[in-house]
């Protein structure tokens, strides 16, 4: 069958010739019908993501939606392994796996299920959140951000507010208020942040945001989900003593897989109400759509 293989860490992948994955008596093949480029897929391609084995070669996608030998459509999300999902066919254990709805578009669900899970996840299984609460996302430019607002918005935050760096980006968000970093002042007396950026933007939002909260004894819950400026962070020590601040993240490890796979049923009847941005892009060109960093949508391989 035909495949994007990574044969070298830090290459684009190649469609090439890869060998056919094979069933077992808890997981069957399903003919790939769309897998979405995920950041997360990308970290997983270039050997950087803390979940990798480094095994080589690979094939990357940790998600998609397939056709199953009974015919039904399904999202299935992978575990780690070096068969993903940009192939013709992939193994999927069915429990990982949800059916679709008969008006569900497949392109949609590929390139919309992963970022959305990061904040509903974080939302419904990582922390205590209210009705009512209102929502700060940090790096609300990218797809992972712009689903986070309108999930929070649906999971009932009172306010929602999107920082980021490009002004004309956030003009497009569609959050009760967009601010640039600069301003993050204004977004003081918030109760949840969702943090896509970490990295010294991070450290600088937190001293700000400490800072000025009109009153400090307030809850405050950070949750550190992704981490375009960079890996690590400067936290303030008197951040951390001087408000009612809770830092926790939300990812792989942190929630377990089990509750990523029950929050499966009831995303994936919501994510057609969400705007989501995708291109899809057929298995051959994998290469070319994996260079083209300076889309701000979500690219889907479709093979």
């Amino acid at each position: 069958m035909r495949a994007a293989v990574v044969t070298e860490f830090g290459t684009p992948p190649t469609c090439q010739d890869f060998a056919e994955p094979q069933p077992s008596s808890e997981n069957e093949v399903l003919d790939v019908v769309a897998a979405g480029l995920h950041p997360r897929v990308r970290s997983q391609a270039d050997g950087s993501h803390y979940t990798g084995t480094g095994d080589l070669p690979l094939v990357p996608g940790i998600d998609g939606v397939g056709r199953a030998p009974d015919g039904a459509l399904r999202y299935f999300v992978l575990p780690d392994t070096a068969m993903g999902s940009m192939a013709e066919r992939t193994v999927v254990d069915p429990r990982r796996s949800v059916v679709l709805p008969g008006d569900a578009d497949p392109v949609l669900v590929a390139a919309g299920m992963n970022p959305a899970m990061s904040a509903w996840v974080a939302l419904r299984r990582r922390i205590e959140f209210g009705a009512g609460q209102d929502v700060l996302v940090l790096g609300a430019t990218g797809n992972a951000g712009r689903l986070a607002v309108q999930v929070a918005k649906h999971l009932g935050a009172g306010r929602v507010i999107a920082a980021g760096r490009d002004a004309g980006r956030l003009a497009e968000v569609p959050a009760d208020e967009a601010l640039t970093f600069d301003e993050l002042g204004k977004a003081a007396d918030v109760d949840v942040v969702l943090d896509y950026v970490w990295g010294p933007p991070t450290a600088d939002a937190l001293r700000t945001i400490v800072t000025e909260r009109a009153d400090r004894s307030r809850p405050l819950t950070w949750v550190e989900i992704g981490s375009v400026a960079g890996r690590t962070t400067e936290l303030p020590s008197a951040a951390l003593r001087a408000a009612r601040l809770q830092l926790v993240g939300s990812g792989q490890g942190s929630v377990p897989t089990r509750d990523i796979v029950e929050e499966l049923h009831a995303l994936v009847t919501e994510i057609g109400n969400f705007r989501i941005d995708a291109r899809p892009v057929p298995l051959q060109d994998v290469e070319t759509a994996w260079r083209d960093t300076g889309s701000a949508q979500r690219v889907v391989i479709t093979p």
